[in-house]
């Protein structure tokens, strides 16, 4: 599953490895989107476990299927 988490404010690279293989790009907004691909929901529980445990404020949370995983009309 495709994840797009947007956060307040602008994250410094260096905190990549709270959040697994999901990548930080800063907005001009002064937001933060972490998005890519997770294994599962148990992995996004702990994206959003680490993102309360460094005190970020959660501004929204979008899912997608990866385009592989959409079934085609029959």
């Amino acid at each position: 599953m495709q994840y797009r988490i947007r956060v307040q404010g602008h994250l410094d690279p260096t905190w990549q490895a709270w959040f697994e293989q999901l990548t930080i790009q800063h907005e001009p907004s002064g937001q933060t989107f972490l998005y890519g691909t997770l294994p599962d929901q148990a992995a996004l529980y702990r994206i959003l476990l680490n993102t309360r445990r460094l005190g970020l404020v959660l501004l929204s949370l979008e899912t997608e299927e990866p385009p592989q995983a959409k079934k085609s009309p029959e």
